[in-house]
């Protein structure tokens, strides 16, 4: 029975990592964006006097966008900012409790997105309900509702790859790089 367990934590921990992979890839295309949106308004603002009308919101957005849309792969990459100085020193003697606490915080971090999923929730039912926006009438408008969805979405993957780590041993993963060092000999 557990290794059904495992095998299907597994399985869905490769499914979440494909959706953490493609969300980070959105919100790299969204800094792309907001790189031309903020290069093509200090153009017009300097060589037309015609600013690009609501620059300031749209960065306010897409600040928000990129960093929910990138935290799913950052927690799968185990890339959080952290101090894990004392695990390192301590697997080298005791692995097992090493591993115990990491799988301890791992819950403890499970559960605090799991929280934050679930406060947001409310939050984004009432703005798509209500269709609240910010912004400037008559400048520039978007609806909250997007903002809400990624944060709600975000850390509710969040939960999920933490928890995830909880049931599956922290295995090292490595991410994908380019042979840096290759010898030049060839």
């Amino acid at each position: 029975m557990l290794e059904f367990l495992t095998g299907g934590a597994r399985a869905f921990s490769k499914l979440i990592s494909w959706v953490a992979i493609g969300a980070n890839a959105v919100g790299t295309l969204i800094v792309l964006g907001l790189v031309l949106i903020v290069n093509y308004d200090v153009v017009a603002r300097g060589l037309f006097n015609a600013p690009f009308r609501g620059a300031y919101e749209v960065v306010q957005f897409s600040m928000v966008l990129i960093v929910f849309l990138q935290l799913p792969d950052v927690v799968r990459m185990n890339r959080l900012t952290r101090s894990d100085g004392f695990l390192t020193i301590l697997s080298t003697t005791r692995p097992g409790s090493a591993d115990s606490i990491r799988r301890t915080i791992n819950f403890v971090s499970a559960v605090f997105m799991g929280l934050v999923a679930y406060a947001i929730w409310p939050e984004f039912l009432e703005m798509y309900e209500t269709k609240d926006f910010f912004g400037v009438p008559g400048i520039f408008t978007a609806p909250w509702w997007p903002i809400k969805l990624a944060i709600f979405l975000s850390a509710l993957m969040c939960a999920l790859l933490f928890f995830i780590k909880v049931l599956i041993p922290d295995h090292k993963v490595e991410p994908v790089r380019l042979n840096e060092h290759a010898e030049e000999d060839s």
